[in-house]
C-alpha cells in the first residue's frame, strides 16, 4: 500500500502531465486575460467617475446617481465630528461596538482579526486533499457560508448604525456621578456638557473615551488640588497654561464653562 506521499506524488505528477498535454502557457494567453480584464477594470472606474461627475453640480450638498460632488469645507478644529471607517472596513467598526473598551475591546480589534488570519495562512497545509467539488466538501462550504453571512450582517449593521453624538457617554454620566460618591445639579450638568463637546476623544473617564495625543485621565483630576475656577480658565483657553495641543472652549460660554469646571472639581475616583 502506497503511502499517502506517494499518492500526492503520484497525482501531482498527474497533473504535470494533463498541463503538458492540454494546457496553455501563460504567455500569451493568460497575460492576454489579464490585460484584458485590468483595461476592463479601469474602464468601469473611469465610467463610474464620469456618472458621479456629470449627474451633479458645484452647489455643496447638490446629490447625483453617485452622492455628492462637494460638501461642507472641512473644519480641522471640530470636535464634533464622529468618524466612520469606509465600508470595507464596516464589519469590523460594527465588531468593535459589540467588543466594549476596555474590557473585552483587544478581542475585536486584534484577537478575532488575526485568529481568522491565522486560519487563512494555515488553511493550504492542513487541507492538502485534491478534491475540490463542492458536493465533498461540506465542512468548507459551511465555513465559507457562515464567514460570508456573518462578514455580510456585521457590514449591514455597520453601514445603518447611527450615532448621536456623545449619546453613550452623556448616558453614562448619572453612573459617573455614583461612582464618584455623587454630584450636584451643575456638576451633572457639566458631566454632560464635558460628554458632549467631544473631551471624549483625546481623554478618558472612568473607562469610557479614548486616550490620543498624550492627553491624561480625567478620573481623578479633581484631587489634584485645584478648584473650579482654575479648570474653568483652563479649559476655556489651554494655550494660557502651556498646552497648545488641547483646543480652546471657550465658545462655551462662561456659564457652561463653570459647569465643566465644577464637574472635573468634583471627579476625585473616591
Amino acid at each position: 500500500m502506497s503511502s499517502g506521499s506517494d499518492e500526492r506524488r503520484a497525482g501531482f505528477q498527474r497533473y504535470k502531465e494533463d498541463v503538458e498535454r492540454e494546457g496553455k502557457p501563460f504567455y500569451p494567453f493568460a497575460m492576454f486575460h489579464d490585460t484584458v480584464m485590468s483595461f476592463v477594470v479601469v474602464l468601469v472606474i473611469i465610467g463610474l467617475a464620469c456618472v458621479w461627475y456629470f449627474t451633479t453640480s458645484e452647489e455643496p450638498g447638490d446629490s447625483g446617481l453617485l452622492g455628492v460632488r462637494y460638501t461642507e469645507e472641512a473644519d480641522p478644529g471640530t470636535t464634533s465630528f464622529i468618524p466612520r471607517p469606509d465600508w470595507y472596513f464596516y464589519f469590523l467598526f460594527y465588531l468593535l461596538r459589540i467588543f466594549k473598551w476596555p474590557e473585552s475591546v483587544i478581542l475585536g480589534t486584534v484577537g478575532i482579526p488575526t485568529l481568522l488570519m491565522i486560519l487563512l495562512f494555515a488553511l493550504p497545509f492542513v487541507d492538502r486533499r485534491r478534491e475540490r467539488r463542492i458536493s465533498r466538501r461540506p465542512v468548507a462550504v459551511l465555513a465559507a457560508l457562515l464567514t460570508a453571512v456573518s462578514m455580510g450582517v456585521l457590514t449591514y449593521k455597520g453601514a445603518t448604525a447611527r450615532e448621536s453624538l456623545g449619546s453613550e457617554a452623556v448616558a453614562a454620566v448619572p453612573n459617573w456621578c455614583a461612582q464618584q460618591g455623587g454630584c450636584t445639579q451643575e456638576e451633572q450638568e457639566g458631566g454632560e456638557i464635558f460628554a458632549q463637546v467631544g473631551c471624549l476623544q483625546c481623554h478618558t473617564y472612568l473607562g469610557s473615551g479614548s486616550q490620543n495625543v498624550g492627553a491624561p485621565d480625567l478620573s481623578a483630576i479633581g484631587a489634584s488640588g485645584r478648584d473650579a475656577d482654575y479648570f474653568a480658565r483652563y479649559v476655556a483657553d489651554p494655550s494660557q497654561f502651556g498646552n497648545n495641543v488641547m483646543p480652546r472652549f471657550e465658545n462655551l460660554g462662561e456659564e457652561n464653562l463653570n459647569k465643566v469646571a465644577a464637574f472635573l472639581a468634583n471627579s476625585k475616583q473616591r
